[in-house]
């Protein structure tokens, strides 16, 4: 009987990088993934690394160990992920103060420049001018995800790692239980995403892990040009994610939609011509319920046409995922209490940011090195 060091449980960015940091290390490592091909958060990403964004010590040093991975990371996995720099564009809506919109952001590691509409619209000429009442600009990362979680993961393979495409059924107190079969091994840890509360709950475990269902549109590549990513400066999300859980018992009853769903209009384009743009949050307490994808696209498309007409009648699909998030910003990261041979790695807020440090130094970590870094995001804090 074969018996791993670790399991990871999640092929998205947190499985992969965290795989091939701890097969670095020396570990003995098996990922599983549910998906061959893949349909997660990080495959509908829209790539961004904002590093600009850091509020605190703790995160603007994380933010620097991630500018500084990901400048040599291509190398490292001998792979092209399309590491970029792009204007991200933060529209301001027509009946906002801008000067008010702009205070918001004075704390940052990188406060963004406020831009007239004239201004934003020089910047991204696809934008509609009277949707806005102006914009703010700053430099941020850009990688292709998918590209960069295959780089990972043959990264990985070629380190001797080994994976699977199979469904994890159950966590055992030493493996877990797929769909074909158990398998064994020391440690096991969860880097399921939206998946990650369920799964641990159907183990027995209770923890503050929550999730988001996520709506978007992709096309193929397209003749459309856009010159900057575009997100709206007064991004909803966080204050959703606040909300939705302040009562942590909701999320045990299937079919509740904890707080009203949101739509944060914005776009991106990739190398290759493709266009991602959305994207609606909802906070449904089933994995598995069900979106009326025909009413979501709707929505999706009359929103983006408002703020960049030429994108709302290209032909693309229709998508839907599951986003984790913790109930304080952070990350949880470590061993679950009682259940010392369990181990979350899950709920960033900003993953494509922050996971490739964290996922080295939670390596590390296991390895022996001290880390306050990896105690703070502790489950148990």
């Amino acid at each position: 009987m074969k018996t791993y060091d670790w399991i990871v449980i999640g092929g998205g960015i947190t499985g992969a990088a965290l795989s091939y940091e701890l097969r670095k290390k020396g570990f003995s490592v098996l990922l599983l993934e549910q998906n061959a091909i893949a349909n997660n958060a990080t495959r509908y990403s829209y790539g961004g690394l904002a590093y600009w964004s850091a509020t605190t010590p703790l995160t603007r040093q994380l933010s620097t160990e991630a500018i500084a991975r990901y400048h040599i990371l291509s190398q490292e996995l001998d792979a092209d992920i399309e590491f970029r720099e792009l204007n991200l564009l933060l529209t301001i809506p027509n009946n906002s103060d801008p000067q008010a919109i702009a205070a918001l952001y004075t704390h940052v590691a990188t406060p963004p420049k406020l831009l007239t509409i004239k201004e934003a619209c020089e910047l991204e000429p696809l934008l509609n001018p009277q949707a806005i009442a102006g914009a703010l600009t700053v430099k941020l990362g850009h990688i292709n995800p998918e590209k960069t979680v295959q780089a990972y993961i043959q990264a990985f393979l070629r380190a001797g790692g080994e994976i699977q495409f199979e469904q994890v059924l159950q966590i055992l107190p030493h493996g877990v239980q797929t769909t074909t079969t158990t398998y064994h091994s020391a440690n096991v840890v969860i880097c399921a995403g939206g998946l990650s509360r369920q799964l641990l709950k159907s183990a027995g475990i209770s923890i503050k892990l929550y999730f988001t269902h996520e709506e978007m549109i992709e096309t193929p590549p397209v003749d459309v040009q856009l010159q900057t990513l575009i997100i709206p400066a007064n991004l909803q999300r966080f204050k959703l994610e606040m909300k939705s859980t302040s009562v942590d018992e909701l999320w045990d009853e299937p079919g509740n939609q904890i707080v009203p769903p949101i739509l944060n209009a914005g776009a991106v384009q990739f190398v290759d011509g493709s266009v991602r743009f959305g994207q609606i949050s909802r906070t449904l307490t089933d994995v598995n319920a069900k979106i009326d994808a025909k009413e979501s696209e709707e929505w999706l498309r009359k929103s983006i046409g408002n703020v960049l007409p030429a994108l709302e009648n290209v032909a693309g699909t229709w998508h839907h995922c599951l986003v984790a998030f913790s109930n304080n910003s952070l990350p949880l990261i470590g061993a679950i209490p009682a259940f010392t041979n369990v181990h979350i790695f899950s709920g960033f807020r900003s993953p494509l940011v922050i996971v490739p440090p964290l996922a080295e130094r939670f390596a590390n970590f296991i390895a022996g090195a001290k880390d306050d870094i990896i105690s703070q995001m502790s489950p148990q804090r």
